[in-house]
């Protein structure tokens, strides 16, 4: 059997994260509440969040990180599969020369 290709692996690694979030946790002093800091429409949305939500979230950010590593691996996988079906060519494309047309003055 056909060992799997590393790009099918990497997307059955991503369809197995079940909880994603988005943005990032600040704790709010000696508060039991911390900042969750998202950007959505183009502006900064904070939401407070208790200590006992805190574990999910936390989770839910960890595994949007996860999946942006592997998303990235991914498309690093792709390019370089494309770039070597590329046809070889040089780095510095020859240019032919000019010929200056004589023209009487």
């Amino acid at each position: 059997m056909k060992a799997k290709s590393k790009p099918e692996t990497l997307l059955k690694q991503m369809a197995r994260i079940e909880w994603m979030e988005r943005g990032k946790l600040c704790p709010m002093g000696a508060r039991a509440y911390y900042n969750h800091q998202t950007w959505e429409k183009g502006r900064n949305v904070v939401r407070y969040v208790s200590r006992q939500r805190l574990g999910n979230l936390q989770r839910a950010i960890a595994g949007y990180q996860h999946y942006l590593k592997l998303s990235k691996a991914y498309a690093d996988e792709i390019i370089r599969r494309t770039r070597q079906t590329q046809p070889a060519r040089s780095s510095r494309p020859t240019r032919q020369k000019r010929t200056k047309s004589l023209k009487p003055r």
